[in-house]
């Protein structure tokens, strides 16, 4: 893969897909549908998936795409390929709330080694450059010309008090218990992979989620994540989270900085 090429590639369809989903925002109105799991998709998913998927076939023709709003990209047995969210946190779209982000990720032998956040109501755009160093660009985000981009870290986490953030739609019990095993300073609630980016900047310690999730959900915030120094681990035992599993489900899984000490189930 020509990771210069990806990167601008990437950068420039996340950008083309925020302005497309920007434009539905806007409206007073837009279609909402339910799928066959129930899930809701928006006019927006679909006019972004659209942007997105026509042009990274139109740039990498042999790599394998897999996106969430084609249903036989979820048939392959794949473990080097693009993977998509065009629209992530519907339900954050539908309320208004402005935590929906939009995901492209590149996984080469089952990890997520480049990926792009881009968070268009909130103007946040967090990406991995060629070399694979996260950064978060600051400005206009024109298509055609880099703004100023800060190198992201993670922060080095103090166990005497974390700084944690879960999921706004999909916070439960067994997230609360699990969180209740840490000694916690400071508590937020995020919408879609805007968490990951949000442990990535240094801004939390520890991600965990304990509910369903697909690879598209996670992988471009975990490139992000791994980009700053930063690990997405397995639930249960703590090993690395891997991609190109059957049907691109996701176990229950924990984003964290390294440092903290986690607690088992």
């Amino acid at each position: 893969m020509d990771y210069e090429t990806l990167t601008k590639v990437m950068r420039t369809l996340a950008l083309q897909a925020g302005e497309k989903i920007m434009e539905i925002y806007a409206k007073d109105d837009f279609d909402v549908r339910a799928k066959t799991d129930d899930s809701p998709v928006t006019e927006a998913d679909e006019a972004a998936d659209q942007i997105i998927s026509a042009g990274l076939r139109a740039a990498f023709p042999d790599v394998p795409l897999v996106t969430e709003e084609q249903a036989a990209s979820h048939l392959q047995d794949v473990n080097t390929f693009l993977i998509v969210d065009p629209l992530d946190g519907t339900k954050e779209f539908i309320k208004r709330r402005g935590e929906f982000t939009v995901n492209i990720a590149y996984v080469q032998d089952g990890t997520p080694v480049r990926g792009i956040v881009y968070a268009p109501a909130k103007g946040r755009l967090f990406y991995t450059d060629p070399a694979g160093q996260s950064v978060e660009e600051i400005g206009d985000f024109a298509d055609d010309s880099v703004g100023p981009v800060a190198p992201m870290t993670v922060r080095k986490p103090d166990n005497a008090g974390l700084l944690v953030v879960a999921s706004k739609s999909h916070r439960d019990q067994a997230t609360d218990d699990y969180i209740g095993k840490y000694n916690v300073t400071d508590m937020k609630s995020a919408g879609s992979s805007l968490k990951f980016c949000l442990v990535a900047a240094g801004e939390a310690d520890l991600y965990p989620r304990l509910g369903r999730t697909m690879e598209w959900d996670t992988a471009a915030g975990h490139a992000v994540l791994s980009g700053a120094g930063g690990q997405v681990v397995r639930f249960d035992d703590h090993t690395t989270l891997n991609y190109g599993k059957p049907g691109f489900e996701n176990p229950y899984f924990i984003a964290l900085a390294p440092g903290v000490a986690l607690e088992m189930p």
